[in-house]
C-alpha cells in the first residue's frame, strides 16, 4: 500500500567521454485522481523524457508526480565564452520584436545585460548535451533515475504503511460504536413502544379508532424507526474495509467509495435515532468516518 504523497532527491557525480557530470534530482507527489506526471529536464536530454514517463507510470498509478533534473559540467567556467552569433541574433530578434511592439503603442521593458546572457546558448557552458552519444547519456540519465525512483517508492511505502495502522485503527472504532448502537437497540425499542403507547392513548381518549387500523399504523412505524439494516451494512462496510488494507496495490479509490457508503448509513442511523444515547453515536461514528476519508485521499 502506498501513500501518493512522497518526496526524494539525489545529488551524483559522474563522467561522460572523460567530462565530468553533476546530475541533482528532485522528485515529488501530492494527491490526485488520476496520474498526471511533469517532467523537467535540461536542455539535450529531452529525448529521454518518453522513457522516463513510461518507468514512472509503471510504478506510480496516481498522484501528481514533478521531477526536475539539473545536470552541469564540473569545472567548466563559462566567463568570456560568449556565442557572438548567437548573441547577434538574440539583439537583432528583440528589436525586431521592440519595433513592432512600438508601432501598435506597446511599450515593452528594456533586458538587461544579465538577462541576455541568461538567455539559452549565448554564454555556453563549454559542453553541449547534443554533442554526447545519445545511448551513453540515456544509459546514465535512466540509471541514475532508477535508485531515485526506488527511494521515492520506500518513502511511499512507509508512508502508506502508516496510513493502513491508522485508518484500521478507526475501522475498529467504528466497529466499537456499531456494536454499542446494538446494544442499545432494547432500550430504545422500549423508549419508541412506550412513546407510542403514549401517543395511542392520548388519540382514543379523543376520538374512537378503528383498533386494528392504530395497530397497523404503530406497526409501520416501528419498521421505518429499525435501524438494525443500518447497523449490519455498517458492519460489513468494515470487514471490507479490513479485507482492502491487506491487499497490494492501489486501493485508494475503492477505499474512498467505502467511506461514502459508511457515510451514507451514519446519516440515515442519525436520522432515525429518535434516542439521545443513538444519536450521540451517530455523530460520533460520523466524526470517525470524516477522520478516516481524510486519510483514505492520501493511499494511491
Amino acid at each position: 500500500m502506498y501513500s501518493m504523497t512522497g518526496f526524494a532527491s539525489k545529488s551524483t557525480a559522474t563522467a561522460i567521454d572523460g567530462v565530468d557530470l553533476d546530475l541533482e534530482w528532485d522528485m515529488r507527489s501530492v494527491n490526485g485522481r488520476g496520474l498526471d506526471v511533469r517532467l523537467r529536464l535540461p536542455e539535450g536530454i529531452g529525448f529521454i523524457e518518453k522513457k522516463l514517463r513510461d518507468r514512472l507510470a509503471a510504478c506510480v498509478s496516481r498522484g501528481n508526480v514533478t521531477v526536475t533534473l539539473k545536470a552541469s559540467f564540473r569545472g567548466v567556467t563559462s566567463i568570456g565564452m560568449i556565442d557572438h552569433t548567437v548573441l547577434d541574433a538574440v539583439l537583432a530578434g528583440m528589436t525586431a520584436v521592440t519595433a513592432k511592439a512600438q508601432s501598435i503603442g506597446v511599450q515593452l521593458s528594456a533586458p538587461s545585460a544579465l538577462d541576455v546572457l541568461a538567455w539559452r546558448s549565448v554564454m555556453p557552458s563549454g559542453h553541449d548535451f547534443a554533442a554526447f552519444d545519445t545511448a551513453n547519456l540515456g544509459q546514465i540519465v535512466a540509471q541514475d533515475f532508477e535508485l531515485l525512483l526506488h527511494d521515492f517508492n520506500a518513502m511511499r511505502l512507509s508512508e502508506g504503511q502508516k496510513l493502513a495502522q491508522v485508518i484500521d485503527a478507526m475501522l475498529d472504532r467504528i466497529d466499537a460504536l456499531t456494536m454499542a448502537a446494538r446494544d442499545l437497540l432494547p432500550e430504545r425499542r422500549r423508549a419508541l413502544a412506550e412513546a407510542m403507547r403514549k401517543a395511542a392513548e392520548h388519540l382514543t381518549e379523543a376520538v374512537r379508532p378503528d383498533g386494528a387500523r392504530i395497530e397497523q399504523e404503530l406497526a409501520l412505524i416501528a419498521i421505518k424507526a429499525d435501524v438494525t439494516e443500518e447497523l449490519d451494512r455498517l458492519s460489513a462496510h468494515c470487514d471490507a474495509a479490513k479485507d482492502l488494507l491487506q491487499q497490494d496495490g492501489g486501493i485508494g479509490r475503492r477505499l474512498d467509495f467505502l467511506t461514502q457508503e459508511f457515510n451514507r448509513e451514519a446519516n440515515t442511523l442519525c436520522s432515525k435515532a429518535q434516542h439521545l444515547g443513538l444519536s450521540r453515536i451517530g455523530l460520533e461514528l460520523k466524526a470517525v468516518i470524516d477522520q478516516m476519508r481524510e486519510q483514505v485521499q492520501n493511499l494511491e
